[in-house]
């Protein structure tokens, strides 16, 4: 259904989708970006997958956010030069999804990364599992109308102001991931979790999951991060900033 960047694979009712560039952790290029998509697009379509685990390949990473070399790149170019990358095309489309999205979250989860994650329906953790809404940093806003629903307007205002690490067990604590396991559990659990609800009937899981969703989504704060993140990319700080992480990255520092 997709090329390498993106693997699927089946286990009865339920599908294992492994975001898989563990040499780059798991950034998200385009052809990540498009491969994720089209995954799940396929996915929507064949009426015997009835849940869905998200999760990266390697034992280090879930998604380390953007590829910082290719948006680096991208933005150098002029600004009539064709070709930018669709850095939401992937998250959109878990986010879009009728089915249940268990996210198994099996290293760090960085800026697009904690994005992603957050667009599932819920996350189990591995205990070597970090989170950073990175952000901020980065003269953006990455996450917020998810994470606010997520674990509440406070504590979503404290991890997207201060762009810090926070290790399993605190975002175990703060409803973040609803369960945290040994790293060798982790995948197991979450199959088993998948297929658990498999057992349920479909269509009632699924006006389960839009009868949630349509009481805690807040449709303007989506459109307000998305005006957010036009405006702000345009801005010379967020240029600033971003290159000067992508080099710290380059040279071996941490985003």
């Amino acid at each position: 259904m997709a090329g390498e960047t993106v693997l699927c694979e089946r286990d009865g009712p339920a599908a294992i989708v492994r975001l898989n560039r563990p040499e780059k952790h798991n950034a998200m290029n385009r052809e990540l970006n498009a491969a994720l998509a089209q995954v799940f697009e396929a996915l929507e379509a064949d009426e015997t997958v009835l849940a869905i685990v998200l999760t990266g390949a390697g034992e280090r990473a879930f998604c380390a956010g953007a590829d910082m070399k290719e948006r680096t790149e991208v933005m150098d170019r002029p600004a009539s030069a064709e070709g930018a990358p669709r850095g939401a095309s992937g998250v959109a489309a878990v986010t879009r999804a009728t089915k249940p999205v268990i996210g198994a979250i099996n290293g760090y989860a960085y800026g697009g990364g904690a994005h992603l994650a957050v667009s599932c329906d819920f996350r189990l953790a591995s205990a070597t599992a970090t989170f950073r809404f990175v952000g901020a940093s980065y003269g953006l806003v990455v996450g917020g109308a998810q994470l606010a629903r997520i674990v509440g307007p406070a504590m979503a205002k404290e991890l997207l102001f201060t762009a810090k690490v926070i290790d399993a067990r605190e975002a175990e604590r703060i409803g973040l991931v609803n369960h945290v396991y040994r790293p060798e559990e982790l995948l197991p659990a979450a199959v088993a979790m998948a297929k658990q609800i498999a057992t349920n009937s479909p269509a009632a899981v699924r006006w389960a999951k839009r009868v949630v969703d349509a009481s805690t989504v807040i449709e303007k704060g989506v459109e307000a991060e998305a005006q957010a993140d036009r405006e702000l990319r345009a801005s010379a700080e967020h240029a600033t900033r971003f290159r000067e992480a992508a080099e710290r990255i380059v040279g071996g520092g941490q985003r």
